[in-house]
């Protein structure tokens, strides 16, 4: 009777460590999906494409072109899913061997290589401005000797002709009374029996989507900077921002001035009355 290891002891361990660990485009469409968000709507609100999304979720950067262009779509991605880019970079920089290296500064030599030589003195310039000199200096001489012509003239006698007085009052007109600057409450301003939302996108742009109380589609698309959207129903106005932080809302005539993050995704309702989320 031999004695040893079992045939169970001699088996190599197995690290079970990369296979429980959640990758990058894994975490990536989990968040998206936990935020409700279609790989559509991630396109249309990041201007990635929409290959590129699919590929990076199922952890294929080779379309992204490059190790910056993976780690700027990934950025991008989070923010609009709404979780935190940085562990995500630091697992596809493990994963991709490090950080790209920045791009050397050029060598301070070369400015001193193309600096020109020094010249002599330029002697045409210096003819060309003794030759103003002399020019000004006549006309001078010959604009001092007319002025005083015209004083003699004057001093013996020469009454000069009147003229138009100089110190003519101006005519004082009446100031346009200024037009008042209507308020937030008269630029979104709406009737009682219904609620109405207005959408504008003043600081970026946001991809948004809005229902009526029916849940039927009024609006889903991206909202460029400086565009706005009003929507009204007879009940209740149900919203999706895609970047809340670049959206400004009036509800039912009043500013919304809540203070949403950059690039966090916010899911509101508003109905009749005071505004207040659902």
């Amino acid at each position: 009777m031999s004695i040893g290891n079992s045939p169970e002891d001699e088996r190599p361990f197995e690290d079970v460590s990369d296979e429980s660990r959640t990758s990058v485009g894994r975490a990536l469409q989990q968040a998206r999906i936990a935020a409700g968000l279609t790989v559509d709507d991630v396109s249309n609100a990041t201007r990635v494409r929409l290959p590129i999304v699919h590929a990076i979720e199922a952890d294929d950067f080779a379309p992204c072109g490059g190790d910056v262009y993976a780690r700027g779509h990934i950025r991008t991605l989070a923010r609009a899913v709404g979780i935190d880019p940085g562990p995500l970079l630091a697992q596809y920089d493990a994963d991709h061997g490090g950080r790209p290296a920045p791009t050397p500064a050029a060598p301070l030599f070369e400015a001193e290589r193309i600096r020109p030589e020094r010249r002599g003195p330029n002697w045409t310039a210096a003819m060309v401005a003794a030759i103003v000199a002399v020019v000004g200096f006549v006309g001078f001489t010959a604009f001092k000797g007319g002025d005083e012509g015209g004083s003699a003239q004057v001093a013996d006698g020469a009454t000069p002709s009147a003229g138009k007085s100089a110190t003519s009052e101006p005519k004082t007109e009446k100031p346009e009374d200024p037009k008042p600057e209507p308020s937030d409450s008269a630029i979104a301003a709406a009737p009682q029996d219904k609620v109405t939302v207005k959408v504008s996108a003043p600081d970026g742009k946001s991809w948004i989507s809005a229902k009526d109380h029916n849940g039927r589609l009024l609006f889903d698309g991206l909202l460029q900077q400086g565009e706005s959207k009003t929507f009204q129903d007879s009940e209740k106005i149900n919203l999706v921002l895609g970047d809340a932080g670049a959206i400004q809302l009036y509800v039912n005539g009043k500013k919304i001035d809540d203070d949403w993050r950059p690039g966090a995704v916010e899911r509101l309702t508003y109905t009749k009355g005071d505004p207040q989320v659902g």
